[in-house]
């Protein structure tokens, strides 16, 4: 019922317009007399929390030390279910909604073109993907495609197909347990405690209260507790994901460590199989086709058996490879094929009867359409009294060769630098796979402890850090291989230009989506937020971002465009400006740049900014002065023309009068705090970076500009308390916007502090007004930073993007805080949102863009969050006496 009453009153909002279009305000007296129908209802699903719901989540989260698992991260028992209501936002206030008639209006024409020519919008707003409370820790490394799953076990996510995401829980892809003592078997059950509607013969009824699931990025633990058997397990899941690696990071795999402990005083046989089926949860998945091959391997020192399925998922050749580590005392043993839709009887008394499994050395025959198959492997191992072996599996999925939905060009995914090209990788992915996971542990356990052990760090962080950093490979994250050989793409219809600098050369392409929902490759705007994981773990891909976006910035592209909030046509693209983003991958990106249709992006005024901003804080991490030339001559081309939009020639850009900047439906008139906070810290960038390259004029020029801007910035904006939220006259020109000094955040986390610009009394005295207002004014401060309120501390409700908690402007109004000394008030700011995602509604693993009070949430799984990494930031260079180690 949620779900129709959600669509249903989209598409009243849409119809609306249509109505005022025919019948002018009967329209809105039909829509009011069916709202106040629904509402009463509405309202009762979205209550706010209550303080004994609260006291719910707290009981579930165990307090005890668990041997072998991190005394820090995300942890619930496997019977924890989420009780709040929260459903996706589809309904401004009446006032809200006028502004956005035309855009609807619009839209609505848009959305149903897209429906008719086959294609998913960018954002379609018509289908949210509703929350369900369920996910932990994906798995895989960077830009190979991700499968989440979920905190009791379910493969439930998966991300193969670049940009699409498919929602299911794939009912065959199980771990089972098999006990036995002296030839019987005592216990054998399915792990995860949910029966679907197939596999009938198989017991689900596993004790969720025994088992507790404890999540640190990219690692995850489920620890298993039998006291009737007493045995106790624990299922370690590792992906491959460290900082300033290149290689192993981008591989498309996990490893399953099981280790069983022995409590008990007689020795046990304990049986572990992994379940798994073809395809990824999407209709293909019962085309035909699919086939499964056992093979075994013996190379650098590791034994393997397991078997390969063998797909295409939508004309792209997969092969998931499942596999066993093979040693002296673990037998492996495997069921090369069963009917994922059938009872599940062979697998389930074969291992029964034995406590393995029938090997079958044979491939299967294809499967025809409307079938599918799955397959099965077991490792067995005898346990001595007291003793915890471990039984090793491997998951892995080479899909080496992707295209985006036009199948203009055919790219190699990053991994296959190493593992080739030709969809035979599962073998060797495995061996590698099980023989370095150890090390892997190692790289990831040096990058974290430092963090869990700082004592001035508080332990939900220590958390959020990490789990938030799951979107950088489960963002629709593409990596992409480009060597002098085959300029990226494989093969071409229509060769487009290949990105011939050798950074990129080097490490390939990186783009990951804005979100779940709003499928645009590295939207930029977005990105410089989050852009301080990647810049701080990865700063080589952070670089071939920027030299990706530097080569765009010249080329214009004259395709027409009718843009649905101002309804006026445009091109998609003029010189010498930032894109919004590289491209839909509905389409193909790099060579269709832009996919955003709803506003004309070349004129925001905070895309060229964050350039400059981004290409100077690069610099800074990496010390690369070859990088900074080259970005240099971009940066002026996008200043020179921002320069144009300060009409008045004091210094200060001005706004258009129309949302021109990231928050998109938030209008500002004139000078802005946020842009024009921005457009100061450029300019000194500018300088800066003129000052390093020695070009003289250039620092003059731009050292004019920013002595006059500073002088207006502050005559026009700063009320002796804070800085307005623009210098018009509207009714909300005075709102307390949280992330009005996102200009000074940025230019001191680069290590430029000038205090003529931002003078320090006004920084301190801007944050504490945010912190006062935005903060601590809704629910006692755990719920974030709001982003814009009225001076006296109401919300600002001009927009319903004044009224909504951005996750990543909470983060970096946070490390804007802990920069200036306001520690307390810092982890306090950025709390609330962890709070409200990950331990109010239920969010884990798919961190929205925007939350309200009423329970409201809009895009899951969005990218900007991963601004965390900019209080990281913040602390390793500000605060350095937090990291004291305990």
């Amino acid at each position: 019922m949620p779900s129709s009453v959600s669509f249903v009153w989209t598409l009243l909002c849409y119809f609306k317009t249509l109505f005022d279009l025919l019948w002018g305000s009967t329209g809105w007296q039909i829509i009011q007399f069916l709202h106040s129908a629904i509402n009463p209802y509405w309202e009762s699903m979205i209550t706010m929390t209550s303080s004994s719901d609260k006291a719910k989540w707290r009981s579930t989260i165990p307090t005890e030390r668990l041997v072998g698992v991190p005394q820090y991260g995300w942890r619930v028992t496997l019977d924890y279910k989420c009780r709040t209501k929260c459903a996706p936002f589809t309904m401004p206030r009446f006032r809200q909604a006028i502004q956005l008639i035309g855009l609807s209006y619009r839209y609505f024409k848009q959305w149903l073109k897209w429906k008719r020519e086959g294609r998913k919008p960018f954002i379609d707003h018509m289908n949210p993907v509703k929350h369900s409370p369920i996910y932990g820790c994906p798995i895989g490394g960077l830009g190979c495609g991700t499968i989440g799953r979920g905190y009791r076990g379910e493969f439930c996510r998966f991300q193969l197909v670049p940009g699409r995401y498919e929602h299911k829980v794939l009912e065959a892809n199980q771990f089972i347990v098999c006990i036995r003592k002296k030839g019987q078997t005592l216990f054998q059950k399915v792990m995860t405690g949910q029966r679907g509607r197939h596999l009938k013969s198989w017991e689900w009824n596993t004790s969720l209260d025994n088992a507790t699931y404890h999540a640190l990025y990219p690692r995850a633990w489920t620890v298993y507790n039998i006291p009737e058997q007493k045995v106790r397990l624990i299922c370690r899941q590792i992906s491959p994901i460290f900082p300033h690696d290149y290689k192993d990071t981008s591989l498309p795999t996990a490893v399953f460590v099981w280790s069983v402990e022995n409590l008990g005083s007689e020795e046990v046989d304990v049986s572990i199989v992994f379940t798994f089926k073809n395809g990824h949860g999407g209709e293909e998945d019962a085309e035909g086709g699919a086939w499964t091959e056992p093979f075994s391997s013996d190379q650098d020192d590791v034994q393997t058996r397991g078997v390969m399925i063998h797909q295409t998922i939508q004309e792209m050749k997969c092969t998931y490879g499942i596999t066993g580590r093979q040693k002296e005392s673990v037998h492996v043993s495997y069921q090369s094929s069963f009917d994922p839709k059938g009872s599940g009887r062979d697998v389930w008394e074969a291992l029964h009867e034995t406590g393995q499994l029938n090997s079958n050395s044979e491939p299967s025959s294809e499967t025809r359409k409307g079938e599918e198959i799955a397959t099965a492997v077991c490792l067995q191992t005898t346990v001595p009294p007291g003793e915890n072996p471990d039984l090793e599996f491997c998951l892995c999925w080479d899909m080496p060769l992707v295209h985006f939905r036009a199948n203009q060009y055919t790219y190699a995914r990053r991994y296959t630098r190493w593992f080739g090209t030709k969809n035979d990788a599962c073998l060797k992915l495995s061996n590698y796979a099980l023989k370095n996971y150890p090390t892997w542990e190692e790289k990831i356990e040096a990058w974290q402890t430092p963090v869990l052990q700082a004592s001035g760090l508080p332990d939900w962080y220590k958390s959020a850090l990490f789990n938030e950093l799951y979107y950088i490979s489960d963002g629709g994250t593409v990596w992409l291989e480009q060597t002098e050989s085959n300029n990226l793409m494989i093969h071409s219809e229509s060769p487009a230009p290949p990105h011939t600098h050798a950074h990129v050369r080097e490490y390939g392409r990186f783009a990951y989506l804005e979100g779940h929902e709003y499928r645009m490759y590295n939207t930029y705007d977005v990105h410089h937020y989050a852009s301080f994981a990647l810049a701080t773990l990865w700063p080589s891909l952070q670089l071939s971002l920027q030299y990706d976006f530097a080569q765009t910035i010249t080329r214009e592209d004259r395709h027409p465009i009718h843009y649905c909030m101002e309804g006026v046509n445009g091109i998609r693209k003029t010189r010498n400006s930032v894109p919004h983003d590289i491209g839909d991958p509905e389409d193909e990106p790099w060579a269709r740049i832009n996919s955003y249709v709803i506003h004309p992006t070349y004129d925001w005024k905070d895309l060229n900014m964050k350039f400059v901003l981004q290409s100077y804080r690069d610099y800074v991490i990496t010390g690369n002065k070859e990088y900074l030339a080259d970005m240099y001559p971009l940066a002026k081309a996008v200043m020179d023309t921002a320069i144009q939009w300060d009409v008045d020639n004091d210094g200060i850009i001005e706004n258009g009068g129309f949302a021109d900047q990231t928050f998109d439906t938030w209008i500002m008139h004139g000078a802005s705090a946020y842009c024009g906070g921005m457009w100061l810290a450029a300019l000194k960038m500018m300088v800066e970076m003129g000052t390093l390259l020695e070009k003289n004029e250039d620092v003059a020029k731009y050292g004019e500009i920013l002595d006059r801007g500073k002088v207006s910035y502050e005559k026009k904006l700063w009320n002796g308390k804070y800085y307005n939220y623009d210098s018009s006259t509207s009714g909300y020109h005075d709102s307390v916007m949280a992330g009005q000094l996102a200009g000074h955040w940025f230019l001191k986390a680069s290590g430029l502090q000038d205090d003529t610009i931002f003078p320090p009394d006004h920084v301190n005295s801007a944050l504490k007004t945010v912190y006062e207002n935005n903060v601590m004014k809704f629910d006692g401060g755990n719920m974030g930073a709001i982003n814009g309120t009225r001076p006296d501390g109401k919300k600002d409700i001009s927009s319903c993007q004044a009224e909504e908690f951005w996750v990543g402007i909470t983060y970096s109004v946070a490390a804007s805080m802990i920069q200036e000394g306001l520690i307390d008030e810092g982890f306090q700011t950025a709390w609330g949102s962890y709070h409200v995602c990950w331990e109010r509604l239920g969010l884990a693993f798919q961190t929205p863009e925007a939350y309200m009070t009423d329970q409201h949430y809009r895009a899951l799984g969005y990218m900007r969050p991963l601004a965390i990494w900019a209080i990281q930031w913040a602390v390793e260079k500000f605060q350095p006496q937090l990291l004291k180690q305990l």
